[in-house]
Formats: structure tokens, C-alpha cells, sequence
């Protein structure tokens, strides 16, 4: 695909003007086709300025999510991407295409989503420009009651790779919200296909997404004071496509043993709640106050309740006071 081929030879040599003459030279392209690539590319969102007798050059800071940006940072070469510019739910698309058969390993991402879903039923708030959303889908061999197991390890993968890009330390809220500076920036939703007679999982879908910048205008009035940005200004060039590398990456490793105790290690000390006093939420009961005192290898919350007892929590949602 010439639009394609003009990305990558200009990749190659970002931020250095290329002349047209060369581009069409090199790829056995004509210079309109050139030049007709260039203008699609400019349309996509990538910066790519020109000058006469200079040629063509594109900016490595342009922050537009693709398929070969985000290859160009990934290991496991056996995903396969399907990236968007608009979904309407990376979770819901990739469900339909789950039980139509795609194999382990699809992955859909996108810039924006306009029926992002969070857990209980939530909409997430997907805005164009201002974040990554992103799913995967898995056919692992274990049972349901593992699966817990994968959030925790998205979790961990999510942590890891915002710590590395963005330089700060990131938390997690039990069981699958990414906080920074006191801020959620990212929550996480697993959904499964169950075989009822075995309990043996068909396939998982992982759902991620990441409050990567501000949002133009702000975050709606609902959410103001609980979500947050993982990123400020001056980030490193092909921010996403470098944050969905490394996600990808991790928890593409990490799901092939999500039982390691390095995993358990990694979220334990990332925990938002342990040691502090929270309220276990169910629906149409009143909050119970508690403490977070452990965490089970499996992941469950062990909560010390005002009575003494100590109670599991294997899935459900807690809030702490922040």
C-alpha cells in the first residue's frame, strides 16, 4: 500500500527532510502518488512539514496511533492489530468477533470510543485525542475462577509501562483501577465466555483504558476530582503507540504465567488500599466499614470488619477515602 510504504521510508528517517524525488525514486512510486500519500497522512493526524528543494519530514512527535507505530515498539509480533480511529466499544466489538471464532491474540484498539463500558454496567468516558482504549483477546486454558488472575495482570502491565514512560509511580485500586497522584487514570475490564459444565473459560476479552491526557474541555462534571491524566505536555514522541506496545508486551508475558509470584509481588506493592480503612459497595445494601488488612495469592481482599471478623472479597467494589 503506497501510503503505507511513504510512512515507513519516512519513519526511517524522522525528523530529516526527504526530498519527493527520492521517496518516488526509492519506492518506484511517481511523484503524485507521492505526494497524494503524504496528504492522506497529513489527514490521519501525522505532522509532517515541508519545504521546497527540502522535501518532506515527519515529526517524531506526532502522537497518532497505528498499527506500524505501535509495532515498531512491540516484541510479541504474533499479536495481530486492528486499529480505529472511533469504536464504539473495544470490549463489545471484540466479544462479537470472539464468538465468531478470531483466535488468541486479536487485538483491537482505538482512538476514541463512543460507548466505552466500564464495570457494573458504567459507561467509561472514551474521548477522541485524549486517551487509549484498547482490548485483547485470550483462549487460555484455565478455569473461570482463574480470570481474576488476568485483571491482575493487565493491572501490572498497565503500571509498569505508565511508570516507565511518564517517570511516576502509578497504584492500583482493588481489583482493576490504575490511580496516579491520587487520580484513577485507567480502569480495566475483563470480560469471559464460560463453558457451564467445566467452568473452563472459551476466551477472555481484556479491556484497558487509559486517561492519557487531559480531555479538551476538561473531564465532565461527574468525574472531576476522580479521574486524571497519566501523561503531562513534553512526552516522549508516538506516546501511544508506545504505551500500547508496552502494555501489550507485558501482558502478553505475563499471561503466560499469571500465577508468578513476581506478578502477586508487583501488584501487592502497588496497592491503593492495603493497611486503610474502606467501605465494601453492594448493590442495594448500605456501605460496611473495614479494613484492608491482606491480600490472598488469588487476589481476594481480606477485610477486617468492626466486629473482628475477616472477611474475602473475590470480587465487587471497595472505595478509600483519598
Amino acid at each position: 500500500m503506497t501510503r503505507d510504504e511513504v510512512l515507513n521510508a519516512l519513519w526511517q528517517r524522522a525528523d530529516e527532510y526527504v526530498s519527493g524525488e527520492e521517496l518516488a525514486r526509492s519506492l518506484a512510486l511517481s511523484r503524485t502518488a507521492v505526494w497524494k500519500a503524504i496528504r492522506q497522512l497529513r489527514e490521519e493526524g501525522y505532522t509532517i512539514e515541508s519545504l521546497p528543494k527540502r522535501g518532506y519530514r515527519l515529526l517524531s512527535g506526532s502522537d497518532v496511533l497505528s498499527d506500524e507505530g505501535v509495532r515498531r515498539h512491540l516484541r510479541h509480533r504474533e499479536l495481530r492489530l486492528q486499529v480505529c480511529k472511533t469504536i464504539s466499544s473495544t470490549n463489545t466489538v471484540l466479544k462479537s468477533l470472539a464468538a465468531e471464532g478470531a483466535e488468541s491474540g486479536l487485538v483491537l484498539l482505538s482512538e476514541e470510543q463512543t460507548a466505552g463500558r466500564g464495570r457494573m454496567g458504567r459507561s467509561f468516558y472514551s474521548p477522541p485525542g485524549s486517551g487509549l482504549y484498547l482490548s485483547l483477546l485470550l483462549r487460555p486454558a484455565m478455569q473461570a475462577g482463574d480470570a481474576t488472575r488476568l485483571t491482575a495482570c493487565a493491572a501490572v502491565a498497565v503500571c509498569e509501562t505508565i511508570e516507565e514512560l511518564a517517570g511516576r509511580p502509578a497504584q492500583i485500586k482493588w481489583v482493576n483501577d490504575v490511580f496516579m497522584d491520587g487520580r484513577k487514570v485507567c480502569g480495566i475490564l475483563t470480560e469471559a465466555s464460560i463453558d457451564c459444565e467445566t467452568g473452563e473459560l472459551h476466551y477472555v476479552i481484556i479491556g484497558i483504558g487509559v486517561n492519557t491526557h487531559p480531555p479538551a474541555g476538561d473531564f465532565p462534571e461527574e468525574l472531576r476530582g476522580i479521574a486524571g491524566p497519566a501523561f503531562g505536555t513534553g512526552e516522549l514522541p508516538e506516546l501511544r503507540c508506545r504505551l500500547a506496545a508496552g502494555i501489550l508486551d507485558r501482558l502478553a508475558d505475563y499471561a503466560e504465567n499469571p500465577a508468578a509470584p513476581a506478578i502477586f509481588e508487583g501488584y501487592k506493592k502497588r496497592s491503593l488500599v492495603l493497611g486503610r480503612e474502606i467501605r465494601i459497595l453492594s448493590p442495594g445494601r448500605e456501605p460496611v466499614p473495614a479494613v484492608a488488612e491482606d491480600l490472598a495469592e488469588d487476589f481476594a481482599l481480606l477485610a477486617r470488619l468492626p466486629d473482628g471478623s475477616l472477611r474475602r472479597l473475590s470480587s465487587g467494589e471497595v472505595s478509600v477515602r483519598l
